[in-house]
């Protein structure tokens, strides 16, 4: 029986492994933003009409499902082409102060403009690792990346918040109807590139409003700050480029770990993933 291959004799790997691991347990994307306004966020999303969260959570939705195509379809399919992660900074910025400028109503304007931005440079980081932009499960994953909002000081500190975000999404995937889940169960949940357009479309649509319910927590709290009549057009800019590098993280990490995960196991890697956690923790 052939030995497997141990991720701990090749030190490159497993020093990306080490830097997506602290990429993805890195404070959440909430407490980035309290640090930037310097004072807790919470309070200002709780205080958000009830009218107003509902609206949000709608104008997610539809930014996701916009920006999906858009982001890839706008990038050429060359894996291994570096990122260009401060261009997508940049044009985040100056979504983000143009609805810092217009105050609170610009906003739902804005949203999908931003979205679709860091939709894109997540799908360049994707691509920067070696991923194929022509590949369904790509896209799938370019999407999940949206429901990592990171650790806050209240998790559970033994738990890999990263890996439960992954098993998030595969638990929605799960729930699909019987003929998708027969046709997943022949071919493999990564393996739908040739479902028809209305299957992709059924899929796809479970898997954003599942990973909005989780995106607009943050874009919740985005609002809130925004809607501060002080905040003016700087802040705008600045909120939409701390969020758009806070995606960027994300996206490096979770593609470094789906990059090493197809070298040498999911199992292996998750197991590598917990104790390098465990030590970044106890240090």
């Amino acid at each position: 029986m052939e030995t497997p291959v141990s991720i701990k004799d090749h030190p490159a790997d497993y020093q990306d492994l080490k830097r997506a691991v602290a990429l993805l347990e890195s404070p959440s994307l909430t407490a980035r933003l309290s640090g930037l306004l310097g004072s807790p966020i919470e309070s200002a999303v709780k205080a958000l009409p009830a009218v107003v969260a509902k609206k949000i959570n709608g104008a997610v939705v539809a930014a996701l499902h916009s920006s999906a195509d858009a982001a890839l379809w706008s990038l050429d399919n060359a894996p291994k082409k570096p990122a260009s992660t401060l261009l997508h900074k940049m044009y985040a910025a100056t979504s983000g102060a143009v609805g810092g400028a217009f105050g609170f109503a610009a906003l739902f304007v804005e949203l999908p403009i931003s979205t679709t931005i860091m939709m894109r440079s997540v799908a360049d980081v994707a691509r920067s690792e070696g991923f194929d932009l022509a590949d369904f499960a790509t896209k799938q994953a370019c999407i999940e990346v949206f429901a990592m909002g990171g650790n806050s000081q209240a998790d559970d500190a033994t738990e890999t918040g990263y890996y439960i975000t992954r098993s998030f999404t595969t638990q929605a995937m799960q729930q699909l109807s019987k003929e998708l889940a027969a046709i997943a169960a022949k071919r493999g949940a990564g393996a739908v590139g040739s479902l028809s357009p209305g299957q992709v479309g059924k899929w796809l649509a479970l898997l954003i409003e599942k990973v909005a319910s989780r995106y607009g927590v943050t874009i919740s709290s985005k609002f809130a700050a925004q809607a501060v009549p002080v905040i003016g057009a700087f802040t705008g800019a600045t909120i939409n480029a701390l969020f758009t590098d806070f995606y960027q993280d994300m996206a490096r990490g979770h593609f470094t770990v789906k990059r090493l995960e197809h070298k040498y196991g999911f199992e292996q890697v998750k197991d590598e993933y917990a104790q390098i956690l465990r030590k970044q923790l106890a240090g």
